[in-house]
């Protein structure tokens, strides 16, 4: 695919879809929807679903590549979610997409009775994960890990950027469940090529090692977790970043190996709520088999948040890498 370098923008309040790349960082476009139109070439039984959001999800570039195979639900989220199971119990591979908060939090109940009891094969991808809107609470999905953690055979994927997500998506495709997968969309940072990174469903990645803290993390908070250790480097810190893309099943033993690790400071990195996410899946973890390492999360907080503009909001709620940095910083 081909990579853009994005370009500084004026802070803007009123943009849906914002950009968390930062000033010259590397993109790709549309990640998601270009993995998919590739992979339905040999893979008749993929479909696509939305609820009137192809443009923001990136689906409408499975459209385009195969109409007969996209379905337009319309703001009907629940439909959505009933059609999808549906159509995977007559053999097709569904791809439902819409904007997180609204498959969590209006389509709950569809996708746990219809989707997850009867364990089909749906594939759920959904855009404006944790804080990348400046909407404010109605479109900002910062509980929807804990949410879906919950639900019995549902697989939960928080993939960190452009190439995290186009090798989620056959990697999603092949396993035989339903999986819940957050989606950045639109110009996605490209970051995860600097660290010969592979995905693997159910597998953490030791990205760098480092002997003075280990940042366990998922989603946009790796990169921005890569960035704070690199900001750290020459006396600060030497920081030690393990990237965390399934959230449910964990890999425990990797996170049980790199927590154990005797003298490291262990701070969970999420772009999530502090209550319910991976922060509390690991802290559960680690207490489960005694272990008990200084331990801190860098979450949002347990609250509706601020509408405003991204570099804005990461800052003040704590995600931003200036902020990153500072609390380690300040922990050490």
């Amino acid at each position: 695919m081909n990579t853009a370098v994005t370009p500084k923008k004026r802070l803007t309040t009123s943009a849906m879809i914002a950009s968390i790349a930062g000033e010259g960082q590397r993109t790709q476009a549309a990640p998601f929807g270009k993995a998919l139109v590739d992979l339905a070439k040999d893979r008749p039984d993929i479909v696509g679903l939305t609820a009137d959001l192809s443009k923001y999800t990136d689906l409408h570039l499975f459209a385009q590549a195969y109409p007969e195979r996209f379905f337009q639900m319309g703001m009907a989220e629940q439909l959505l979610m009933a059609a999808a199971g549906g159509m995977a119990k007559e053999g097709f591979t569904p791809f439902a997409t819409t904007y997180a908060v609204f498959a969590t939090r209006r389509a709950y109940d569809f996708i746990h009775q219809v989707i997850c009891e009867e364990n089909l094969n749906v594939k759920i991808a959904c855009a404006l994960p944790g804080l990348t809107t400046g909407y404010g609470p109605s479109h900002q999905a910062t509980e929807d890990l804990g949410m879906m953690r919950g639900i019995p055979n549902l697989t939960v994927i928080d993939p960190c950027d452009a190439l995290d997500i186009a090798q989620a998506v056959p990697a999603v495709a092949a396993h035989s469940g339903p999986v819940y997968m957050r989606l950045l969309r639109g110009q996605v940072p490209l970051v995860l090529d600097e660290y010969n990174y592979r995905f693997e469903l159910g597998k953490a990645k030791l990205l760098r090692g480092g002997r003075d803290v280990l940042i366990i993390s998922s989603g946009l908070l790796t990169m921005r977790a890569l960035e704070a250790a690199k900001a750290m480097e020459g006396g600060a810190a030497d920081v030690a970043v393990l990237h965390v893309p399934t959230i449910k099943p964990l890999d425990e033993e990797t996170l049980l190996r790199e927590a154990g690790v005797s003298g490291r400071l262990v701070v969970v990195a999420e772009n999530h709520a502090a209550i319910g996410g991976l922060g509390e899946a690991v802290a559960s973890l680690l207490l489960r088999n005694r272990l008990a390492p200084a331990f801190h999360q860098i979450a949002l907080p347990d609250a509706f948040l601020d509408a405003g503009a991204l570099p804005t909001l990461h800052d003040r709620y704590g995600i931003s890498t200036e902020a990153i940095v500072a609390s380690l910083k300040s922990w050490l």
